[in-house]
């Protein structure tokens, strides 16, 4: 699990991602249900290689991406790298 400052410092190099507790959390927008749908099979693909998963809440055209580290109750290394791969793709 990450310290403090470590998750700061990780905060910096993310664009409109937020710190809750224990996570770090996005909402994107699309135009439509498809949208939506086809960014959660991209982010699907994203965390297949990278190994680490996230919790994803679609609601029509938008998706609420929840990344932390399940087994250690906080942010890892993991969370962040995912994070930077979906900002990839979101853009």
């Amino acid at each position: 699990m990450l310290t403090l400052a470590q998750i700061s410092e990780e905060m910096k190099n993310l664009k409109d991602w937020s710190l809750e507790i224990n996570s770090i959390i996005k909402v994107f927008s699309f135009d439509n249900f498809k949208g939506s749908i086809d960014f959660v099979n991209k982010v699907g693909e994203a965390a297949e290689k990278v190994g680490h998963h996230p919790d994803i809440l679609i609601s029509f055209n938008q998706v609420r991406l929840v990344l932390l580290t399940h087994e250690e109750k906080g942010l890892s290394r993991k969370d962040f790298e995912l994070a930077r791969e979906i900002d990839k793709i979101s853009n």
